[in-house]
């Protein structure tokens, strides 16, 4: 690789690194990664043990064996076809608790944000509305200054207007 390639890489790396989209989702995951801790911690400490007053306290023993007798020696099936709906009963809780969080605790403060904010840079800047004019409107009001100019041309020497 010759040198003018190496730079010309090293520029584009630099380039890509620095977008605010690549650094935002950089801090999108990590912040995911922290938040997804804490609905785990919720999901161990506060809705297992719910689930254990009912049952066992943890999900991932809940199994239906579907061919032979399921023998499961130190948590895993090692005889028989089991089918682990457990786990995927965990898995949701989790989802579904995490989605529920995410939503109640940032989407929609953030959307009410928005929307105050919206409402304040309208009372601000008053209800200053542009009119969008479209090339057809402009066309017929060309078209009718026209016909108004001619109306006015012949209607003094008596000739008709096509």
């Amino acid at each position: 690789m010759s040198q003018e390639s190496r730079t010309s890489l090293l520029e584009g790396f630099k380039a890509f690194l620095m977008r605010g989209n690549v650094v935002d989702l950089a801090v999108a995951v990590v912040i995911g990664a922290a938040f997804t801790n804490i609905v785990n911690a919720i999901v161990r400490g506060v809705i297992s043990p719910i689930v254990g007053a009912f049952g066992t306290k943890s999900l991932d023993g809940y199994r239906s064996c579907l061919k032979g007798p399921c023998v499961v020696e130190g948590g895993e099936v090692t005889s028989g076809v089991a089918i682990l709906w457990g786990s995927v009963l965990s898995a949701t809780l989790t989802f579904l608790i995490t989605a529920t969080v995410v939503y109640f605790l940032m989407v929609l403060p953030m959307a009410k944000y928005l929307a105050r904010k919206a409402a304040r840079e309208k009372a601000l800047h008053g209800d200053q509305e542009s009119v969008e004019v479209t090339e057809l409107d402009v066309l017929k009001d060309i078209r009718d200054a026209l016909v108004h100019q001619r109306g006015d041309e012949t209607a003094g020497s008596g000739a008709r207007v096509p």
